[in-house]
Formats: C-alpha cells, structure tokens, sequence
C-alpha cells in the first residue's frame, strides 16, 4: 500500500510535434496519457507556433483523461524562444522557436561581454538581436517568457518558471539558484549605452526550483481547460524539456546523465564542477534544482535515418505489391548488427540542417565511400546509425578532455526503440555503460509529472536525486549496456573519418 498522500499528478508537455499530458498515479507508474500532433509553420521567415493552437492541442490532449483525482499539476515545453508581451500580456510578435537561427550577431556579442556561451536559440539573444534591429515592439516590451512560462502564467497568474527552464532564457547561478547578478548588470549597461530603456530584472520571469509551489489554477484559467479541472489546484514550476528528460531518466544527480534521441539529438551531463572555460559547443544550463549541466545539442539525428527507410517501404512495395510497416525499421536496425564496426568504410553526413557543434550553418545528407569501401546493406545502416550520435560524439569528447566523469548515462527516444542496438552504438561513442528505462518512453510529461509528484512529497529535506533514485526508480525495469571494446575502437575510426571528411560536407553545403 503507498504511503504517498496523492492521487494522481498530471504533467503536460508542449513537444515540437505532440502536445503531452501524462497522468501518474501515487506510485508513480503512468496510468494513462492523451497527445495533440502539431507542427511550427514557417512564416515571414519565422519558425512559429500559434498560440491558439496551444490552447486547442492541450485540451485535445486532456480530452480524454478522467482528471477527477488529480491533485497537482506541471506545464513543461520545448525550451529557449522568444515571446514577448506588453504590460497587459498583449502578444507583440509571434512565437519566435529554439528552431530559429535568425540571433548570430546577438549570440556573438553576449558571448563575449558575458564570457559565457549564449547560443543563438535562447530568449536573451533573441531579445538582444531585436534591440539590435530596432523592432518596432521593444518600446512596448514588458515581458519575455518562454512557452511552459506562458501556459503557467495563463493558467495560474504566477510569472515564474523552473530553474532549468530559466537557464534557457538568461545564464543562472547555481550558487544563489537565480539569475547570474553581474550578467544581469553588464545587460543593463548594454541596454543604456544603446539608449534602451529595458530593465532586464523587470521583463524576465521569476525562478524557482523543482519542490516549491508556483501557484494554482485560477478560475480564469480553469475557464481555459474548459474547466475540467477545478481552480485552486497546486502547480510545480514550469520546466524545460531538458529538464523532464532529465527527471524521467534519473538523470539529476552529479556525474549521471541522459541523452535524447529523435528529431534531434542531445545529452544532458550533470557536473561536479563548472567548465574550465567557455565552448562555443557546449550550454552551460541546470538540472530542475539548479545544478550545474553540460549539454551538447545537436540540430540532426533520425530524419535522414527516416528518409531512407522511406525509400526501402517504397522498394518493398514495389517488389512485394504489399504495404511496408513500420517493423522495417526493426529489422533494419538488426540488421546493422552484420556490419563491420567501423562501417567498412561507408561515412553517411545526415546534415538535413547545420551544425553549430561542427561550426555549419547549413546542411547537406551525404553518403561517402570509396572503391575498397564494404558497401553492404548492413555497413550502410550501421552507418547511418553511427551518424545520428557523430556530432553528438564530437562534443562528448570535449567534455572528456574537461576531465568529466560519467558514472552512468540513459538513453531515450526513438533511437532507443529498437532493443540493443541504438543502446550498443551509443555506449560504443561515449565509451561508458548506457542505460535504457522501460517508463522512459513516455518522456517529458511523464518527468513532469514526477516533478509534481516531488513538489507534493511528505519529507520536504528529501533532494530530488534521492527521491528519485529512493522512491520512484528503485524498482526500475533497467537495461544497462557495457561498451564493447571493438566497438568502442570501430566508431573511434569511424569518427577520426567522419571529421576528415566535414571539408567535403561544407563544400557541398556552397554547391548545392
């Protein structure tokens, strides 16, 4: 019998193509979910969502949860972006996405007076590069959130939002669990030398940590849900993303860390310490109680996998005269398993979009090989495997030369789906055990919901690594694989390849 005093904690996630809600009962297990498919449109040359439709995908998403037991909820959402508001939370722009790299000139210059990586998707480069374009919306701007920021302020009145997500708007002190004080000074400064009259400390949203209240749902916001759920229930701050990745992976605690991978592809290193010292590749965000976190992100990872398997369902009609289904992809993936280690010479570039990790604005999907290559069907997928982590390699590896230490990793996303083989790729790259979860499937809502569940938990001196590690994963159904060492030596030639060859990738990103 649990002795958690809950019923059940909804967590929601607004994901770039599927809007989440997660219901977990009181031990934690998921016990039911609702999603909502969605996409960014791309308007005026802006990667933008309509706020509309944030409101008709989350109740098509809660439509069919019975919500009558749920004592507490929490708003997650992909994370960065710019939204911008006046004083009456007037809307002045649309909803500018992390997918946006329309901020080059205001990530340079915040980088160099902060001397701290400000990558081009965060909310203060996208504020700065509108103050430097003279927008005509600046004069009015009163407030900057991010998307889980405006469904939380929406739907409680409170204009906070959880530390992780907030490292994402503007750098953090993990020290003090707040805005970095002298970075927030030298923006002020920049703000006043440009005659602007923003007040950085006066537009940003509140911060707190995973375990605090951050409000409850007012009537006005009920009336939004078309009122299935009742005004005064509790929420939990906001959080990123990467955040709820983290949580669902158990993933908080020093020297453990996650890795998603699907559209794209990112892992999540909680340090001991901070970086000796600034990389262009790596940001510098939190875990959802302010810790400090390393994460390579890489734009690519299983689109080009995805078009290609597009290819052979279509082969496979046109032999068979039957439907392809999706368990083409399972035996493609097994299939890779025949390959040689280091691909037998096949290099695939899966560069749909640019990569900041390998300094590429642009990309272009390739396959190279030569006439002594071993171009089977199995090296061709176990290349194309090998390149949705590659990039992603190419950053773990600076961490390693920090002198990182990495006890444990964990897996989740598409990549994953398969068993073993993603799993024995990915342990291969990083050269460290992997671990793929049985509930990480359900994602960041469900990491969402246990940040509810934590915000309600009965000690309140317990940290949210122990909680997770002591209440809700003990009994984990865990899968961990150990890097092989052939393996570990054949992605490591492969590797030492792949970057010999990104000469060729930028000459066909100008040519093409």
């Amino acid at each position: 019998m649990s002795t958690n005093s809950f019923r059940n904690c909804l967590g929601i996630e607004f994901g770039s193509t599927r809007i989440k809600s997660v219901l977990i009962d009181n031990e934690f297990n998921p016990v039911a979910s609702g999603d909502y498919t969605w996409k960014s449109s791309y308007t005026n040359k802006i990667w933008t969502y309509s706020l509309d439709e944030v409101w008709k995908g989350l109740k098509a998403s809660l439509s069919s949860l019975d919500l009558s037991g749920v004592d507490a909820v929490g708003i997650s959402a992909m994370m960065h972006g710019y939204l911008a508001f006046d004083k009456d939370w007037n809307l002045l722009v649309p909803f500018r996405t992390w997918q946006n790299t329309i901020t080059g000139k205001a990530s340079a210059e915040l980088t160099e007076l902060f001397n701290f990586n400000i990558p081009q998707r965060w909310s203060i480069a996208h504020l700065y590069q509108a103050v430097l374009n003279n927008e005509d919306h600046i004069p009015q701007l009163a407030h900057i959130t991010t998307l889980a920021g405006y469904v939380h302020y929406m739907l409680t009145g409170v204009n906070a939002v959880g530390i992780g997500e907030a490292s994402g708007i503007f750098p953090v002190n993990s020290e003090i669990l707040d805005y970095d004080q002298n970075m927030l000074d030298k923006f002020d400064k920049l703000m006043s030398d440009k005659n602007c009259s923003i007040k950085i400390r006066e537009v940003l949203p509140k911060v707190l940590v995973a375990g605090e209240n951050a409000g409850h749902l007012t009537d006005k916001g009920a009336a939004l849900l078309d009122n299935k759920l009742t005004a005064g229930i509790p929420f939990a701050p906001a959080e990123g993303d990467a955040g709820t990745g983290m949580t669902a992976t158990n993933a908080v605690a020093p020297r453990t860390g996650n890795v998603s991978a699907g559209t794209s592809i990112f892992s999540m290193i909680v340090l001991e310490k901070n970086l000796s010292k600034v990389y262009p590749e790596i940001d510098m965000v939190t875990t959802p109680t302010g810790k400090p976190v390393a994460m390579v992100h890489c734009n690519n990872c299983t689109n080009d996998m995805n078009a290609w398997v597009s290819i052979f369902k279509e082969l496979t009609e046109l032999v068979t005269g039957n439907p392809a289904d999706d368990s083409i992809y399972r035996k493609l993936y097994e299939k890779s398993l025949e390959g040689n280690t280091d691909c037998g010479g096949v290099t695939v570039y899966n560069y749909l979009a640019g990569e900041s990790v390998t300094h590429l604005d642009e990309g272009r999907p390739m396959v190279i090989r030569n006439a002594e290559s071993s171009f089977t069907l199995a090296n061709f997928i176990r290349s194309m495997l090998y390149s949705t982590i590659s990039t992603l390699k190419i950053g773990m590896d600076l961490l390693s030369e920090e002198g990182v230490k990495i006890d444990s990793v964990t897996g989740h996303g598409g990549l994953f789906k398969t068993p073993v083989v993603g799993q024995k790729y990915l342990a291969a790259a990083l050269n460290a055990p992997v671990s793929v979860m049985k509930t990480a499937g359900e994602g960041g809502p469900y990491g969402m919901a246990l940040l509810v569940a934590y915000m309600l938990r009965e000690n309140k001196d317990l940290s949210l690594d122990s909680f997770l590690s002591e209440k809700v994963f003990n009994k984990a159904e865990i899968t961990v694989m150990q890097p092989d060492p052939n393996d570990v030596e054949g992605f490591n030639k492969y590797i030492d390849t792949y970057k010999s060859g990104l000469g060729a990738e930028e000459a066909a990103v100008k040519l093409i």
